[in-house]
């Protein structure tokens, strides 16, 4: 281990991987977009979801690769079970009821409820299996939903994975938005750009004065911003009913304004980001 700025790294966290995989041949994927934290319990899996919705439904080809092996939620928000089908060692993703692609370690479990007990290396290594061996087929936009925290997993994406930028989703409690730097700063380290901000459960409208109400407090959305040098592309509010629809599987009919106003922008964003790169190269990497 070495120290840089700070920052703890493994020795070998620079070394880049070219990986093709078993069903490499057949996947073209246009974007690949990681909704990330480092702090559990803000909602990840739930944004990843609704931006997914969203893609979709402006008519993208739309995939998500849950990359969080051992706490895993995307299959339960869109209802989806396995087993998933193998063929030569490849993996076809199953479809959500609107075309969305989902692979996820859950659906590949003979129970639901069964624990991964793995070490580091075992996660790493099924993340890039995920990856290399899904019929991912034809994609706009695969987003990688990721687990907390900023080591083995969250590096493996970074490093093995062609990932474009991130996402990282925020609260407004200020131990959320501490731990939230830290993944900036892993990401500003790596050299990875970051699309934006999402700030969930900002605050709550009341049904009956229609007040806002910062049910756990104060916005740190600037704040984290200002930290990883991009803009805030939403603020969800926190809306009781899609708890029901994600119990129920059916995170698809839920409708977001504020979703579909953050994917104009960050579509937006996008498509100048690729311009710049393929012109000049990539702006967000140091040259030299």
């Amino acid at each position: 281990m070495n120290s840089k700025d700070g920052i703890q790294e493994d020795k070998n966290a620079n070394e880049k991987k070219h990986i093709g995989g078993k069903a490499g041949k057949n996947n073209k994927i246009k974007n690949v977009i990681a909704v990330m934290s480092g702090k559990g319990g803000v909602g990840k899996s739930f944004v990843t979801s609704l931006l997914a919705t969203g893609l979709v439904q402006e008519g993208f080809r739309v995939g998500i690769l849950d990359a969080d092996i051992t706490g895993p939620s995307i299959p339960s928000f869109f209802g989806l079970h396995g087993p998933v089908f193998s063929e030569d060692k490849k993996l076809t993703p199953l479809q959500s009821r609107l075309g969305i692609k989902i692979m996820s370690m859950n659906l590949l479990l003979p129970s639901p409820d069964q624990p991964i007990i793995w070490r580091g290396p075992m996660v790493s290594k099924a993340i890039n299996q995920l990856w290399e061996d899904v019929l991912w087929g034809n994609l706009d936009y695969l987003l990688i939903d990721l687990p907390p925290g900023t080591s083995d997993a969250a590096l493996t994406i970074m490093h093995s994975l062609p990932v474009d930028g991130i996402i990282m989703v925020t609260t407004p409690q200020n131990l959320s938005s501490m731990i939230v730097r830290k993944a900036i700063r892993m990401a500003q380290h790596l050299e990875v750009k970051i699309f934006g901000v999402i700030e969930n459960m900002a605050y709550y409208v009341c049904p009956i004065c229609n007040t806002h109400h910062s049910i756990f407090g104060i916005s740190h959305a600037v704040e984290v911003a200002k930290a990883a040098d991009t803009s805030i592309l939403a603020k969800l509010p926190i809306a009781p009913d899609v708890a029901k629809l994600c119990d129920q599987g059916k995170i698809e009919d839920f409708v977001s304004i504020e979703i579909k106003n953050a994917l104009e922008q960050l579509i937006s964003q996008k498509d100048s980001y690729n311009s710049n790169k393929s012109k000049n190269g990539d702006p967000f990497k140091k040259k030299g």
